[in-house]
């Protein structure tokens, strides 16, 4: 649902909107807020933070619609903001693009043409909604990103929701390249990173493809997690899929040395906290999942053998059904006062 904060003072504006928009508002697809001068707006802004884009007149007393363009971006950097004034001659057009305004429509207002506007307005700001979400969960930019995205990454609001944590119900998948510590200090470094570098690269294409995402690289190996629909299925499907893949791969020889690659893999899911895991004053935060469940995966992938896809017996009684499964027998784990009876996934 799109939240839409109309500016007007003109009073008959608001019945209008809500007559000509009645179905979408009924249907959930458009929610109106309204004001009826800058200053109103400015409270509005501030008492409802998910708003999307803003409708706004020029002329109306007390703070005026340009004056309203220049003091948005401090009080919600990823507002967009479309003018609606019948001041529609070119010099107010100009003035209200160097204001900060997206687009402009001219009264009397065309409601096709204004809704239009709308849509392309929120898809322009939902966009830059998912590349904040990148930012946070891949804690890396890797695209060119709207300007005002960039100054809300040191704005005071966004760095209190780095800090929002909360509770979901996910899988966790531990891949641990298997052997391979054993060769980095018999190989250049240059070839042992390239070496490592492509094998990432096989894992990490089974992850994105059944929609997990890679929350970290330890070392020689690969956390990810799995949120969603079937979020366990997929993650076992990765886990086959990355075996199958690794399966015929050829023996490495670097001099003297040779190496046949090979992973331990351990699922778990249940769950977990997600959130920003890190120090703020630093600004080095980690985007990251952490729990008893998370642990517990790390866990069954020490206690994996090469070629091994490991879960508990209550993932076991979970999956049974949908994958061969083969009981390995009771081990101890690491932290844990308990044996664990563990399972072998095989197709």
């Amino acid at each position: 649902m799109a939240k839409i904060l109309v500016v007007d003072d003109e009073a008959d504006l608001e019945l209008l909107v809500k007559q000509k928009f009645r179905r979408k508002i009924r249907e959930n697809v458009y929610e109106f807020v309204f004001a009826q001068n800058g200053e109103e707006a400015l409270q509005r802004v501030k008492e409802h933070p998910d708003l999307d884009i803003v409708l706004s007149d020029i002329n109306m007393p007390v703070m005026d619609g340009l004056t309203l363009l220049s003091r948005l971006p401090e009080a919600n950097p990823v507002i967009k903001a479309v003018v609606v004034s019948a001041y529609g001659d070119m010099q107010n057009i100009r003035m209200a693009m160097n204001r900060g305004a997206f687009d402009f429509v001219c009264k009397p207002v065309d409601f096709e043409d204004l809704e239009m506007t709308m849509e392309k307005t929120i898809t322009h700001v939902n966009q830059l909604h998912e590349t904040m979400k990148a930012i946070k969960e891949n804690n890396i930019l890797k695209m060119y990103v709207d300007e005002n995205v960039l100054n809300f990454m040191t704005h005071k609001e966004f760095e209190n929701s780095l800090l929002k944590n909360e509770l979901i119900d996910a899988t966790v998948m531990f891949i641990d390249v298997c052997g391979f510590t054993a060769i980095t200090e018999q190989v250049p470094a240059n070839t042992v990173v390239n070496l490592l570098n492509g094998l990432f690269d096989d894992i990490v294409k089974e992850i994105i493809n059944q929609g997990g995402h890679v929350d970290k690289f330890m070392g020689d190996a690969v956390m990810a997690v799995y949120k969603g629909e079937y979020h366990l299925d997929r993650a076992i499907d990765t886990a086959l899929l990355v075996k199958e893949r690794l399966k015929d791969a050829q023996e490495i020889k670097m001099g003297e040395v040779s190496y046949k690659p090979a992973i331990s893999i351990g699922i778990n899911s249940g769950e977990m906290v997600s959130g920003n895991i890190g120090s703020v004053s630093l600004k080095r935060l980690d985007y990251t999942v952490i729990g008893d469940t998370v642990n517990l995966s790390q866990r069954l992938q020490s206690a994996a053998k090469a070629g091994q896809i490991v879960i508990t017996e209550e993932i076991y009684n979970k999956v049974k059904e949908s994958f061969k499964c083969e009981k390995i027998g009771e081990v101890t784990l690491k932290n844990k006062s308990k044996p664990f009876t563990i399972y072998e996934v095989l197709e």
